[in-house]
């Protein structure tokens, strides 16, 4: 079974228990010759077969909480989880006492019914886009496993998860592209809300100006089910796709967001407008210019990281040398930023987003590649040039949504044994219902193809 629907409609029909859907997703993770070490720091296997016998038994007496019940999902190392620590891919805070409490997007899953089968590995603290963390393990992206490949981050082992079915999707966080980068790189659909819909109580925040919480699936229903219920749909409905035939979607021209593409990336990029196009989409040119204004406006920093050197500052003081050295330059350059410059940053971010707002307006949605790369080999990052030349190349594209405060979406449009390559769509900020209905078109209409 790929998704989510489809583990419902058996569950429905008795033609599987929840008992034997934890089960294999358990024994995926436990396969020595898979991923399921990496892409975990904590597996849940006992309380995740108690639950699910507890589900399949709701179920048995017309009871179960909802359709969902029993299916097994993931959760974020950085996720809030009653009776265990919230390390958020560290050591320094591995000892930290156990959360009293889920944080309200686990909560609402688990009042749905779903079983966390376990936490997923992450970049440490989620402050990088490429997926490596040297405390955990780096999980491999999907592709060429034989290299090793970079998974992208920070949402790396919920994207590796997804992947390798240990779970029907996973919660993962967005600050500058942490679910769509690892989504694209390992061949997924991964979700960035607009960030004021789901809470982010209870989430080790990196740069609360940005972060937001999304998930990642193998489909655009998939991950609308799941963002529909950590948003706190009472009754959430499946994803209705818009009519494709004069869908308007917009390219920028003349901007970073298209530039210095690889050929694989730009070959399956121009392949999808294609089709889209020949199913009956509108893909208009159109400038954004404002968007060189961002760089600029990160030059002293950016919200990453003042924010983050905020939270850790005290942290950094009594346990620096438990940090990766690379997060922790990172973390670093934001004790350097000055109050005047992030309220300048506030500012220009202010006028950015209303100047951008005017031009996008038109649109179904903004159409790019979600990264301009494939998965680089994890043996390239080793040296510190290439991982902070690489990772900026990654979460290039990406970041832009966090920047506008806008709703965006990856979509996996690989051809069988090709490398990963993801198709982004970015909406209107709070328009994030008309996404899904766009992104379901988008999708099908690449299938079909």
């Amino acid at each position: 079974m790929q998704h989510i629907a489809d583990a419902a409609a058996a569950l429905a029909s008795g033609r599987i228990s929840a008992e034997a859907l934890v089960d294999a997703a358990l024994d995926r993770i436990a396969d020595s010759t898979g991923e399921g070490s990496r892409a975990f720091t904590a597996v849940h296997a006992e309380a995740a077969r108690a639950e699910a016998r507890a589900m399949d038994g709701l179920r048995h007496i017309g009871r179960a909480p909802s359709p969902w019940a029993g299916i097994p999902v993931t959760v974020k190392d950085l996720f809030d989880e009653h009776g265990h620590p919230t390390p958020a891919g560290s050591t320094v805070l591995r000892g930290a006492p156990a959360a009293r409490s889920d944080a309200p997007a686990v909560a609402r899953l688990r009042r749905a019914g779903f079983v966390v089968v376990g936490r997923t590995n992450m970049v440490e603290f989620a402050f990088s886009g490429l997926g490596v963390n040297p405390h955990y393990g780096t999980p491999r992206s999907p592709w060429d496993r034989r290299t090793g490949r970079l998974p992208g981050g920070s949402s790396s082992g919920a994207a590796v998860a997804a992947a390798d079915h240990m779970g029907f999707g996973g919660l993962g966080t967005d600050t500058g592209g942490s679910c769509r980068v690892p989504a694209a790189l390992c061949g997924v659909v991964g979700y960035k809300p607009t960030a004021r819909r789901v809470p982010l109580a209870g989430v080790l925040p990196l740069a609360p100006s940005l972060d937001s919480v999304g998930p990642l699936a193998r489909s655009v229903a998939c991950c609308a089910l799941l963002d529909a219920i950590i948003a706190g749909e009472e009754n959430p409905h499946p994803v209705v796709r818009q009519p494709l035939a004069g869908l308007r979607l917009g390219l920028p021209r003349r901007t970073f967001l298209t530039d210095d593409i690889d050929t694989v990336v730009g070959n399956a990029f121009q392949r999808a407008l294609s089709r889209l196009a020949a199913a009956g989409a509108r893909i208009e040119l159109f400038d954004i210019p404002e968007l060189a204004e961002i760089p600029a406006a990160n030059a002293s920093g950016g919200f990453a990281a003042s924010e983050a050197w905020a939270w850790h500052r005290g942290l950094v003081g009594a346990k620096a040398a438990g940090y990766d050295p690379r997060i922790l330059a990172r973390i670093r350059r934001g004790e350097r930023m000055s109050a005047a410059e992030y309220i300048d940053l506030v500012a220009a971010r202010g006028r950015i987003m209303a100047a951008v707002a005017r031009r996008t307006a038109a649109f179904d949605a903004v159409v790019t590649p979600t990264c301009p790369i494939i998965p680089p080999a994890i043996a390239e990052v080793d040296d510190e040039a290439a991982y902070n030349r690489i990772n900026m190349l990654l979460l290039r594209n990406t970041m832009v949504g966090n920047f506008l405060d806008r709703c965006s979406i990856s979509l996996p449009i690989l051809l069988p044994g090709e490398a990963p390559v993801g198709l982004m769509l970015t909406g209107e900020t709070m328009a994030d219902a008309a996404l899904f209905r766009t992104a379901a078109a988008v999708e099908a209409a690449l299938a079909e193809g």
